[in-house]
């Protein structure tokens, strides 16, 4: 499968324009209609749905985006992994979440910068799912998520276990003696979708079904700035928001009638790899 059909299939259902598509490539729009073309002849399916005001990725367009991106990724890969033999610093591919990444990762990786060369660190912030998907694939060595690994062929261990608080800005003097669980959707909750199995259901179910938030954000980082105006409350990791608590900046809203899970985050590699080991804190 030619992957530079696969790069132009990537591009086009991103910005799902054809003209657009053929200007960021550097090549004409008949190029970027014909390699589709190859491409759908090639799966033997319809990959976008085409009118005159609209584009759009069918079923299988939205099916195939996942693999198109995972053949691209793992050419660059072995690419990458061939001419670095030439190198004598060893390849270490480290995929993270971001709250796990600020809050954790990122004094580690400095300490090691600091103390060891010999490694050439590529790391990549994304979501749980997805950076266990590319550890299965071969596209990373070492994992760090909220989600564990129970594959034969990988080891995972717990990296670090996180208190989930409730928090807002201090100024919100009335939230100091708590609250009930029946009072939640009646405050302006900043919802941030971990994607994690237990807290995430956790925080779904103490909301209506089908409530719709007055905000909601994928990186649980960025709702610190918010929060930090006087802007509606949160659940956060106790990690990621012990500075500002310590600065008095955020408070945390006791619980009065429930209990919050606590928040695992896990280290996940393949069998036979030892630069996990020197990642452990």
């Amino acid at each position: 499968m030619d992957t530079q059909n696969l790069r132009t299939f990537l591009t086009l259902a991103n910005v799902k324009n054809f003209t657009q598509t053929a200007n960021l490539l550097y090549v004409a729009q008949s190029t970027v209609t014909n390699r589709i073309a190859e491409l759908e002849k090639e799966v033997g399916r319809k990959l976008f749905v085409r009118n005159k005001k609209k584009l759009s990725l069918t079923r299988e367009g939205i099916l195939f985006q996942d693999y198109a991106r995972r053949i691209v990724d793992l050419e660059e890969m072995s690419i990458r992994e061939m001419n670095s033999q030439a190198f004598s610093r060893a390849s270490l591919r480290i995929g993270t979440t971001n709250t796990i990444y600020e809050c954790h990762l990122a004094p580690i990786l400095t300490r090691m910068l600091k103390e060891n060369t010999d490694y050439a660190m590529n790391v990549i912030i994304s979501h749980s799912v997805n950076l266990l998907q590319m550890l299965q694939d071969g596209l990373l060595d070492l994992t760090f998520t909220y989600e564990p690994l129970s594959r034969s062929g990988f080891c995972c261990r717990r990296f670090r276990t996180d208190e989930l608080l409730l928090v807002t800005s201090a100024e919100h003097a009335h939230y100091r003696k708590g609250i009930r669980k029946e009072e939640l959707p009646s405050l302006n909750y900043l919802f941030c979708n971990f994607a994690l199995q237990e807290v995430g259901q956790f925080i779904r179910e103490l909301f209506p079904p089908f409530y719709q938030f007055p905000f909601e954000i994928d990186n649980s980082t960025k709702l610190i700035s918010y929060l930090l105006d006087g802007i509606g409350c949160s659940f956060l990791p106790s990690s990621l928001v012990k500075p500002y608590l310590e600065a008095g900046s955020l408070t945390v809203i006791p619980l009065l009638d429930f209990e919050a899970p606590r928040i695992n985050g896990y280290q996940c590699w393949p069998e036979g790899k030892d630069a996990a080991f020197y990642l452990y804190p």
